[in-house]
């Protein structure tokens, strides 16, 4: 079932959000209040989460707040790498999240945390191990990025793509199991983690792994998952039958679903980054993908007795 939908993935990062158009983030705030009172308007027993972001930044939360985007929010998230891309270390994690509590009074979710695997598997299972002893009860939902590689033939949702050096190559490194679905020594660790530790797992459109990523996170005991339906893919031919899916084999885990990527026809620039040219049509999408997926629970009746029935 859907615990939580998500708005955006990293505003605050060029490789998601092109905010040389947008450089106060104004449209992205005015969106994403239009967006969240749509959802909340189809179910209000949805957690609404403000798009995790990376870097962990302070300042972007505080905009946030003056802009009133936060006053629609049940949590704000986090996204963080120490190990790959931040330029902190890994024992500052605590520190990381005084930051952001000290902007707001909200939860605060780490709907991304990874290491890769680019350099050694032993760094990816040490990291994994301090993580949990630095995160573990310190906050209510941790998702684990991810639990699959990124096929090599994929592309990674970056700017700059090969230009970027050894940064964009760990992108491909970030699974706990390889792209072929051979286990990493980090997985077994993982496993022991569960299901305080949730996962994060992107699917791609028509995403050959779904069903054996179902069986493997079932396998590790997992509860908690974060995935996306992209705004972007809803105009793609089939999209609705690839969505439905999705859904369904998602059906045993409490989701997380992230809402992002413009499409390019209706985008200021051509491009997923962009902010769309009317910010209303970004709350459609939102709201008709809570109506399909999460609609609130029905009221039935029997005389005397009403009892809530799950949809």
């Amino acid at each position: 079932m859907v615990e939580a939908v998500m708005f955006w993935n990293e505003p605050n990062n060029k490789s998601h959000w092109a905010f040389e158009l947008d450089p106060e983030w104004r449209i992205f705030a005015e969106m994403v209040k239009l967006a969240a009172l749509s959802v909340q308007s189809e179910n209000k027993h949805v957690v609404r989460v403000l798009g995790g972001i990376s870097p962990i930044d302070s300042k972007f939360i505080a905009n946030m707040r003056i802009q009133g985007v936060l006053e629609h929010m049940e949590a704000v998230a986090v996204h963080g790498f120490p190990l790959d891309w931040n330029h902190w270390q890994i024992d500052e994690w605590p520190e990381k999240i005084k930051e952001i509590q000290a902007e707001t009074s909200l939860p605060i979710w780490i709907s991304e945390v990874g290491v890769s695997s680019f350099g050694a598997e032993e760094v990816q299972d040490f990291g994994l191990s301090r993580t949990a002893k630095l995160l573990t009860d310190r906050v209510p939902r941790i998702h684990w990025y991810s639990l699959y590689d990124l096929p090599r033939e994929w592309p990674a949702t970056t700017r700059h793509r090969e230009a970027e050096g050894s940064s964009y190559y760990r992108h491909f490194y970030m699974g706990l199991l390889r792209e072929d679905g051979t286990p990493k020594c980090a997985l077994e660790r993982f496993a022991q983690l569960t299901p305080e530790f949730g996962i994060c797992q992107w699917f791609h459109f028509e995403d050959h792994r779904l069903k054996t990523a179902v069986n493997w996170l079932q396998r590790l005991g997992v509860k908690y998952l974060r995935t996306g339906l992209s705004w972007a893919d809803s105009f793609r031919p089939n999209a609705e039958e690839w969505f439905d899916r999705q859904m369904e084999a998602l059906e045993p885990f409490e989701v997380t679903l992230t809402f992002c990527f413009t499409p390019e026809h209706l985008g200021i620039d051509p491009h997923h980054t962009s902010p769309p040219k009317q910010i209303e049509q970004f709350a459609e999408f939102c709201a008709r993908m809570v109506r399909r997926y999460a609609p609130p629970p029905k009221i039935a009746r029997n005389d005397s007795l009403v009892y809530v029935v799950r949809g």
